[in-house]
């Protein structure tokens, strides 16, 4: 499959025709007739476009989430540095977008932010060489990896306590041209900074990552890889304003609610 081609936004926006693609050129909103990774072409039709009408940019089969892969926070989490990348999933029905409320579950008494650059498949990837790894990337958002922490360390494995409704939020948009290896990572609450790091200090980079799990399942079109998260890891209460930014993505804005 040949999908769009070149550096560009592109963002999933609600219209009275329900939730369009689109390539996003300033404030005008270009259609496209379906999702990029499903092949979708501009089709001629434009609107103009306000940060209201953002949805979830991605649709994927799967999560895949790289565990400790920034030494820093496995440190803070007390853990030991995993020698090949540990993995674990979220359900599609964990993703939120912007301007969505992340939600505490009663279950949890200490819910916490991870601010993650996540990567999006364009083409689909099984057993691929770390050499060419990014050629099956279509491009990158803005992620956390909201987690459950009491849940995690009660259960000792990662479903319950990361796979709530809402602790996936993905976004603002899909940046197709990004240098993986020298982004910024940081969260904000309440305009505060937490987390403020580099995909340059992951023990796994994206190639590698995209690689690794290429060969522990096919990645699909479409399906989403969230990288890890640097230290700086803290609780979120109803109220808070989380944001997530990443550098040559963009700002992804959350608020927190019960």
């Amino acid at each position: 499959m040949r999908y769009l081609v070149g550096a560009m936004r592109i963002g999933c926006l609600h219209t009275p025709r329900g939730p369009r693609f689109a390539r996003l050129d300033g404030s005008r909103a270009l259609a496209l007739s379906d999702a990029p990774w499903r092949g979708g072409q501009e089709t001629g039709e434009a609107w103009t476009w306000s940060e209201g009408d953002l949805r979830c940019p991605v649709q994927p089969s799967k999560i895949v989430c790289i565990g400790r892969n920034y030494a820093a926070h496995a440190r803070e989490l007390g853990q030991d540095i995993p020698a090949e990348p540990l993995l674990f999933l979220k359900p599609p029905s964990a993703l939120a977008g912007p301007g969505d409320a992340v939600r505490l579950p009663p279950e949890s008494a200490r819910v916490e932010h991870e601010a993650e650059l996540a990567v999006v498949v364009g083409r689909r990837a099984k057993n691929v060489p770390v050499a060419g790894a990014l050629s099956h990337v279509l491009g990158y958002s803005c992620a956390c990896d909201v987690t459950a922490r009491d849940l995690q360390r009660k259960d000792v494995q990662f479903t319950r306590s990361k796979g709530f409704d809402t602790f996936c939020p993905v976004g603002p948009w899909i940046e197709t041209e990004l240098d993986p290896g020298t982004a910024a990572v940081r969260c904000r609450v309440d305009g505060q900074t937490r987390q403020d790091g580099t995909t340059a200090h992951m023990i796994f980079d994206v190639p590698t990552v995209v690689a690794y799990v290429s060969r522990m399942m096919t990645l699909e079109p479409g399906d989403v890889i969230l990288t890890g998260t640097p230290e700086g890891v803290g609780p979120l209460v109803a109220g808070n304003a989380l944001e997530v930014d990443i550098g040559g993505v963009g700002v992804l804005k959350l608020h927190v609610e019960v």
